[in-house]
């Protein structure tokens, strides 16, 4: 493994064991309206094995938990698992838990019937190697969700989107493209079954507190985004008040992919 990816996972290790009690209790990772979508778009199965990769707060696990027979959750943060499990434990019993690199799943071939990974694939400095272990691990037929912050084809905005991520989160990795996604899809054996893209708001000074660990980080964020052009910060939707960043938007993608037979 090279050093890089090595340095970058120890820094997520970092960045979500500091802050795993604020990931468990966001309000957009609990109530986000992709949780409401999920249901007509994967239909679990009450006969389903399901696998959910990156659980930060739990909150895939806890939707998929009344609607399939087991949940393998897991997470490769231990503290932040930790605090899944006692976010999920009070109403959910068909959970295991165990902690676990998306890169490198410790999970038999053919084992899952669904494997989800929401709100997680951009701090995997690996994304290649995530999604052919997701299609090794998924039974023929089986269901992949994925659910992630996305960029669009634009370069320029594209890296001023991921530039503001790694501001304000050292455990950023890249948001990648939707069209970048369906690549390593096709090339590990998943055909895309269904999608939907949607603008996502951020509170802006909840969103940016939660992962910056001074005030200085915090202006450094809002300067960056108030230097970009016209256009970049058109397609956030930035909205500010008295100089003062309010909100922004991202794009979020939700689609869902079926392994070849």
């Amino acid at each position: 493994m090279e050093k890089r990816s090595i340095d970058q996972k120890e820094l997520v290790k970092k960045q979500f064991s500091q802050n795993a009690i604020a990931y468990v209790n966001s309000q957009s990772h609990a109530k986000g309206k992709d949780l409401d979508l999920l249901a007509g778009m994967i239909a679990p199965q009450t006969d389903w094995l399901a696998l959910d990769i990156a659980t930060g707060g739990g909150h895939l696990t806890k939707f998929l938990s009344p609607l399939v027979n087991h949940v393998y959750t897991t997470d490769f943060t231990k503290k932040m698992l930790e605090e899944a499990k006692k976010h999920l434990q009070k109403n959910c019993s068909n959970i295991s838990y165990v902690i676990a690199d998306a890169e490198e799943l410790p999970f038999l071939d053919d084992q899952f019937d669904f494997v989800g990974c929401r709100i997680a694939a951009h701090h995997f400095p690996d994304k290649q190697a995530f999604v052919q272990q997701v299609s090794r691990v998924l039974k023929p037929s089986g269901v992949f969700l994925l659910i992630d912050n996305v960029v669009p084809n634009d370069t320029e905005i594209a890296q001023y989107i991921n530039e503001i991520e790694c501001m304000r989160d050292k455990s950023h990795v890249e948001c990648l493209s939707i069209d970048d996604w369906k690549e390593l899809a096709s090339e590990s054996g998943l055909t895309i079954w269904k999608e939907e893209k949607r603008k996502k708001t951020f509170d802006f000074p909840v969103w940016v507190k939660r992962t910056t660990e001074s005030e200085e980080q915090i202006r450094q964020v809002e300067e960056f985004i108030q230097a970009g052009t016209k256009e970049q910060q058109q397609y956030i939707h930035l909205i500010q008040e008295n100089r003062k960043i309010q909100s922004i938007q991202i794009d979020e993608w939700i689609a869902v992919f079926k392994r070849s037979t």
